[in-house]
C-alpha cells in the first residue's frame, strides 16, 4: 500500500481536484462518526495509535495558520507522522480546523462535557463489524 500525503502531491492542486478531495473526506467522517469510529486529539490518537496501529485506516492531520508556528504541535505530527508511514496508516493534511470542527461536533467544535475538542489529530478507524464481515 502507498501512503500519500499532502507534501508529496506533485500534481493537480486545482480547486475542483481539492473540493472533491474534500468533499470525499466529510462522507468518509460523517459516515464513521456515528459508528464511534473516529478518534480526536493529539494525545487520544497517540494511545490508539500504540495499541491498535491495524485498526487505523486514516490519520487526518489539521492545522490554521495560527498553528505553523506552534513547535511543540509540529514535533507531535512529525512523530505521528513517523509512526503512521511505519504502519502503512493513510496520512492526510488539512488546515481547516473549523470546518473539522463542523463536521465532527456540530459546528461547536465542544465535546460532550463542553471542553473544545482537540482536533489536531483525527483518526478514522475500521469498526469490527467491518473487521468481522471482512475477515480482516
Amino acid at each position: 500500500m502507498y501512503n500519500m500525503t499532502f507534501e508529496e502531491l506533485n500534481g493537480d492542486y486545482s480547486q475542483e481536484r481539492m473540493d472533491s478531495v474534500a468533499k470525499a473526506l466529510e462522507e468518509v467522517l460523517t459516515s464513521a462518526l456515528p459508528q464511534g469510529c473516529i478518534t480526536v486529539g493529539v494525545y487520544e490518537a497517540a494511545k490508539s495509535l500504540n495499541v491498535d496501529p491495524d485498526n487505523v485506516v486514516l490519520c487526518i492531520l489539521a492545522t490554521d495558520d495560527e498553528d505553523v508556528q506552534d513547535v511543540a504541535l509540529q514535533i507531535h505530527f512529525t512523530l505521528i507522522q513517523a509512526f503512521c508511514c511505519e504502519n502503512d496508516i493513510n496520512i492526510l493534511r488539512v488546515n481547516n480546523t473549523r470546518r473539522l470542527a463542523e463536521i465532527l461536533g456540530g459546528g461547536s467544535g465542544k465535546q460532550s462535557g463542553g471542553e473544545p475538542m482537540d482536533l489536531h489529530c483525527v483518526l478514522v478507524t475500521v469498526s469490527i463489524l467491518f473487521r468481522v464481515y471482512f475477515n480482516t
